[in-house]
């Protein structure tokens, strides 16, 4: 049987389910109790929501009252695949008059002898958030108006999860990030470090880096990178990239071949990824430095006394887009004593107003060879100023420090 319902009933019927505010609860308790009055207010025995999985292309139950072994056995469903597959792909409301291994991936809902489901998708901005379904045990055929209270009880539902999803997102990727980038930077001798992260404010987080660590034989690795896109996907490949890069830094001591593995691993392992990459090696002497760019922006150097310049370092293919091996060049960069370096991604120099160009111009004319923090800060002060950056800002200063004489 099922039930007519007209518009004012349908309004009073959602308001009902939705029920109070209830501001103690997270999102899973505030689901759990919201599917068990839309049991009630609906006379269904099952009531569900799946959270669509972008990363595997598939639904997981998240939410359930009726049959709550679906979220603690962890059900999947592939999109495209079943009842709620379906309803997933299709993005409309799917009505089922027998359930069976036919119709149904998950074979929790026939073996609880359901025989009647209503299901539809749970959209949000545009985006795939789920899917919300009804069952009963009894024979029933669903209403038009019952179809619709279904569809705009999901949409709210939507909504709420798509928010909880970003906060999480960004919580996620703050943390990763604070794990990520050098808490302190390292006392190597004859040299100075100074550095600023700074999110996107439009952007939000994503997959800057900049690393410093010490490699045997007195030697120096530095890197700067960005991986494209933002939030907690791009964080999760930058992690990885750092950890490869590091464990090849190891093993060879020229950068262009660096880059050549980690171009290879991120081909392999991280499709679809793209990142820039500036790798480079300060020699034990510190009078030279050999680097090679992955399609990065080339650092900015400051002598003693002279305007800053855009270092001549050819830049190679970006990590993960490549087909093959091409050919990655390093180059050999003096460091005279006092002379300061500038690695720093795109967020610094590009913003709506100011073309790469114009900015990577700027950069240059306002570094000067000085203590790093505050060249930083100098630099922060004049490339951002009081406007939030758009994108990501990564910055990395690097001093070669004047021996005493005699020293």
């Amino acid at each position: 049987m099922s039930r007519s319902l007209d518009a004012e009933d349908r309004l009073k019927l959602l308001e009902t389910i939705i029920g109070a505010p209830a501001e103690h609860l997270g999102l899973a308790e505030l689901l759990a109790e919201t599917l068990q009055r839309l049991r009630e207010g609906m006379d269904v025995d099952t009531a569900t929501v799946l959270r669509y999985q972008a990363s595997g292309r598939q639904l997981v139950a998240f939410a359930a009252a009726g049959i709550e072994e679906e979220v603690h056995q962890g059900v999947r469903v592939p999109i495209g695949s079943g009842f709620a597959g379906r309803v997933a792909l299709e993005r409309t409301p799917v009505v089922l008059d027998h359930v069976d291994e036919t119709t149904v991936v998950n074979s929790l809902l026939w073996e609880r002898g359901l025989h009647a489901m209503l299901g539809v998708p749970m959209v949000a901005a545009g985006e795939l958030v789920g899917v919300l379904h009804i069952g009963c045990v009894a024979p029933r055929r669903f209403s038009e108006g019952e179809v619709g209270t279904l569809q705009l009880l999901a949409d709210r539902l939507a909504m709420a999860i798509q928010v909880e999803a970003l906060e999480e997102n960004r919580t996620a990727t703050m943390a990763l990030q604070r794990s990520l980038l050098p808490n302190s930077l390292p006392d190597l001798p004859g040299l100075t470090f100074g550095a600023r992260y700074v999110p996107g404010a439009e952007s939000g987080l994503g997959g800057d880096w900049y690393d410093l660590f010490s490699l045997p034989g007195d030697r120096v690795g530095v890197v700067m990178g960005d991986v494209s896109g933002h939030g907690l996907e791009a964080a999760v490949i930058m992690g990885r990239l750092r950890s490869a890069l590091r464990a090849y830094a190891l093993d060879c001591e020229n950068p262009a071949d660096v880059l050549a593995k980690l171009d290879r691993k991120a081909n392999h392992f991280e499709h679809g990824a793209m990142a820039t990459v500036a790798y480079g090696v300060v020699e034990p002497s510190r009078e030279t430095l050999a680097l090679s760019l992955a399609g990065h922006l080339p650092p900015v150097q400051a002598e003693p006394g002279e305007p800053g310049r855009l270092l001549d370092v050819p830049p190679d293919p970006p990590i993960g887009l490549t087909i093959g091996q091409p050919r990655r060049r390093t180059t050999v960069v003096g460091l005279t004593p006092g002379s300061v370096l500038a690695f720093y991604t795109d967020g610094l120099v590009e913003r709506r107003d100011r073309p790469v160009d114009a900015g990577m111009k700027l950069l240059a004319e306002t570094l000067r060879a000085d203590e790093p923090d505050r060249v930083c800060a100098q630099v922060m002060a004049e490339m951002i100023g009081s406007r939030a950056a758009q994108d990501d800002v990564a910055l990395l200063a690097i001093r070669r420090e004047v021996v005493p004489a005699g020293g």
